[in-house]
């Protein structure tokens, strides 16, 4: 499994292909630096530096790429290499050779409290951020210059869970910032924002995540009302004094602000079963340990290029 991530390594933070690559999990800040590894095994992984990382991607057998940008309190092991594992063995079990997962690791608090983690988390989201816009502006010149006869013709998606799209949001503003004339490129091909810890008129004109939609040709916001996770967030912005309804919550506020490329899809009816009681992670199995409902309309969003809705005016739709 490839993995990208801005956590600093024991011993020298400086890049060294072929080496062993260990998290040090005591250091929650955000390096400047990023690393491309691959996980071999169970906390066993191998820095291969961005050239081999990119040709990897390039000659992988796998039609498309899913970038998967995890949550707040998540580490490496036991939380974010095996839920990637799980989901790349439901898609290979959809259609082998179609999607490849390749998570994005950013470094989350281990304190204890729910609320201090939250608070710190929030900071480091932001601060990877930059990071992270690095990826995006290597990953352009390594397309730009690969040569004419080894192209990489990969569709592009994005998943990005929870915190996870609050630094998704900012490393898209950073590169735009810092990198771009003005304006991101249509780089990804789907980009799904699930239970979205950002607030709900982040898509609208004006707002740092428009971006998102303006880099993506469709948009899915999976929300679910009673998220009880979003709930603690909500707690903890309040307790900072940021008073706002998260997208995950409600998905857009107001879609006719929203670019045409938004969708909203309502998992009301089962998050708290299949992640039961947070219901926050719900985008893998349901109750039974199956493939939910999430993932087979995101697995059909990702093969087609098209978001299924029951309302295409309005651009909502109930699972």
């Amino acid at each position: 499994m490839l993995f990208v991530t801005n956590r600093e390594p024991q011993g020298s933070i400086r890049t060294r292909k072929g080496r062993k690559y260990k998290f040090d999990l005591n250091k929650n800040a955000p390096s400047n630096s990023i690393y491309c590894c691959e996980r071999i095994a169970e906390d066993n992984y191998l820095e291969i530096g961005s050239e081999g990382f990119m040709t990897k991607l390039r000659e992988s057998k796998a039609e498309q790429l899913l970038f998967y940008i995890h949550g707040f309190s998540n580490l490496p092991e036991p939380d974010i290499f095996p839920r990637v594992a799980q989901l790349q063995a439901y898609f290979d079990k959809k259609q082998a050779n179609l999607i490849q997962v390749v998570p994005i690791i950013w470094p989350c608090d281990n304190d204890f409290g729910i609320i201090k983690d939250y608070w710190d988390d929030q900071k480091s989201a932001d601060n990877s951020a930059f990071s992270f816009a690095r990826v995006l502006q290597k990953f352009m010149a390594w397309r730009d210059q690969t040569p004419e006869d080894a192209p990489c013709f990969k569709r592009i998606n994005i998943l990005a869970h929870s915190m996870g799209n609050r630094v998704f949001r900012e490393t898209l503003s950073m590169w735009n910032k810092y990198d771009l004339a003005n304006g991101v490129p249509l780089l990804f091909r789907n980009t799904i924002l699930m239970a979205a810890d950002i607030v709900n008129e982040s898509l609208e004109d004006g707002e740092g995540g428009r971006l998102i939609s303006q880099a993506s040709r469709n948009v899915s916001v999976y929300y679910a009302s009673d998220d009880l996770a979003l709930r603690s967030s909500k707690i903890s912005n309040l307790k900072n004094k940021v008073a706002s309804r998260r997208l995950g919550h409600t998905g857009p506020e107001d879609m006719d602000k929203v670019q045409s490329n938004v969708y909203a899809i309502d998992c009301d009816n089962f998050n708290n079963k299949y992640d039961f009681p947070k219901g926050h992670s719900y985008f893998l199995n349901d109750e039974k340990d199956k493939v939910g409902k999430v993932f087979e309309h995101m697995f059909n969003t990702i093969k087609t290029g098209r978001v299924l809705v029951e309302d295409s005016e309005s651009r909502k739709h109930i699972l």
